[in-house]
């Protein structure tokens, strides 16, 4: 069964603001989250219980794995820089 994927508000604010070429090439990656949050490359973050990343180009996509609800919630579309983690 397929997970539901989700934004946060702030995190859909993020992805509108981004340039179209970058939503085009980050929307695809985020669809396949439905059929397998845990793809080849996904980290986990540090200090978190729910929280990964997946890379694409220079961006990074933070999500949160709900599995008992079979959710993914997208909390954080930023380029890559040095604040991105914090």
């Amino acid at each position: 069964m397929p997970y539901a994927v989700e934004f946060t508000s702030s995190a859909r604010r993020e992805f509108l603001r981004l340039p179209k070429q970058a939503q085009t090439r980050l929307a695809a990656p985020m669809r396949e989250l439905m059929d397998n949050p845990r793809p080849h490359g996904v980290r986990k973050l540090e200090g978190e219980q729910f929280a990964y990343r997946i890379r694409v180009g220079p961006y990074r996509v933070l999500y949160d794995i709900l599995d008992e609800q079979q959710i993914v919630v997208i909390t954080k579309v930023v380029r890559r820089a040095e604040s991105t983690y914090r």
